[in-house]
């Protein structure tokens, strides 16, 4: 059965701690939705796909995978480059080189690079809380 932050992590932890619960949710919904909608030099794009392919693939990396996701998603919109950056970032962010960062989405800028690092920072933290709580 999923264990998620919307069905339980959030309710758990306002009954732990009253009124974190809803500070953590709309943290994590700001990072999740926060868009441009551009992609380089595309203007006009639907990120939410990417976003959420992003979003999962890190919980995904902590072992948290949801019956209700097409992982398919993940290998057709996150190349190895980027797959490689997200799990040292998530999982060994003292390995992190510059090299590494550039190697993927070359001909991104970086502004949309930072919202990557949002991205799987806070899916890493809504992660952890998952298993904590």
């Amino acid at each position: 059965q999923d264990y998620t932050w919307e069905d339980h992590g959030y309710s758990l932890i306002n009954r732990l701690y009253p009124d974190v619960g809803q500070l953590l949710d709309e943290k994590f919904q700001v990072v999740y939705n926060l868009t441009y909608n551009t992609i380089a030099m595309h203007c006009g794009v639907d990120t939410s796909v990417l976003r959420r392919a992003i979003w999962n693939y890190v919980h995904c990396v902590f072992g948290i995978r949801y019956d209700d996701y097409d992982y398919g998603e993940v290998n057709q919109l996150l190349e190895r480059n980027l797959k490689i950056y997200i799990k040292t970032v998530a999982c060994y962010p003292e390995r992190t080189t510059k090299q590494i960062y550039t190697q993927f989405w070359r001909h991104f800028k970086h502004s949309e690079k930072v919202h990557i690092n949002l991205l799987l920072l806070e899916a890493r933290m809504q992660a952890a809380l998952l298993y904590a709580l």
